[in-house]
């Protein structure tokens, strides 16, 4: 049994989110999933991009890295390969993940690469004032679409699950006993775990709000097979509700690391001067 508690795993930074916002979830259930796990902070590493949920590092007694906006999973990436006996794990926005950072994320998910990919999904840049995000629904009235946002919203679900990755999951930041459950799933999973959680920008999108969330969201159905990707694909679809839980795991399909190594190893060992040489014939 784990001797940890999660505020050892807090650093002495404190968030400067605003009060009620949904990170506080977030983080809160990341460092009860860490001690729940009995994790050492110096094992752990967070990296992201930018953005008001790319701040987690700070707020946390890990190692963490900081990065520049949409490139929090090519640092992840880089950490993971460097070091794979480390906890590595990315951490974002909608907007840092899917607008900027979107060509990143099938990738990492086809790959492979094992490492949680938790983005804080709050339809909305809240750091720069409120524009609308690849989340956002067509109609959302802010300052900087003040007659509406034209473009249809992303689904980062199916596209995770379009993408092969091998755990796709959706949280709340409300359902905090849920998202604990879940991160502690996504973060022993072998492969690319994918969790989405809606976590709510009290200030700049103040129409997705927690009352908006609870009457939109709804838990998968039991009988749902985690192991049935069409079956994931089609509740990632449903137009009426967004289903909370984990729509899809795959622990049968080596990861990256596993498959450098085959290669590693089928390889002959060669010298620097046989090496060169062959780029001679």
């Amino acid at each position: 049994m784990s001797t940890r508690k999660p505020n050892d795993y807090k650093s002495n930074v404190k968030p400067i989110w605003c009060p009620g916002c949904g990170d506080f979830a977030v983080l809160n259930a990341m460092m009860r999933a860490f001690a729940e796990l009995d994790w050492n902070h110096e094992d752990i590493v967070v990296a992201s991009g930018i953005g008001c949920s790319s701040r987690f590092p700070a707020f946390l007694k890990t190692y963490g890295f900081h990065g520049v906006h949409g490139r929090a999973l090519p640092l992840a990436t880089g950490i993971k390969l460097g070091n794979p006996a480390l906890h590595v794990i990315a951490v974002g926005g909608d907007g840092d993940g899917f607008s900027i950072g979107g060509g990143h994320f099938p990738h990492a998910a086809r790959r492979n690469i094992p490492l949680p990919y938790v983005m804080m999904d709050n339809s909305i840049y809240g750091m720069t004032k409120g524009q609308p995000s690849p989340t956002s629904l067509p109609g959302l009235r802010v300052k900087a679409s003040p007659y509406g946002s034209l473009e249809p919203p992303l689904n980062p679900l199916v596209m995770s699950l379009a993408a092969q990755a091998t755990f796709v999951a959706r949280a709340f930041s409300g359902e905090l006993k849920q998202l604990i459950a879940i991160l502690i799933e996504a973060l022993q999973h072998p492969g690319f775990a994918f969790v989405q959680v809606l976590s709510p920008c009290v200030t700049y999108n103040t129409n997705y709000t927690y009352d908006y969330y609870r009457k939109l969201t709804a838990p998968l159905p039991e009988e749902h097979d985690t192991s049935d990707w069409l079956s994931a694909m089609r509740w990632a679809s449903d137009p009426q509700k967004q289903y909370l839980g984990i729509f899809y795991r795959d622990t049968s399909r080596p990861n990256l690391i596993e498959q450098m190594e085959q290669v590693r190893q089928s390889v002959p060992a060669m010298s620097l001067e046989q090496i060169v040489d062959s780029f001679r014939r």
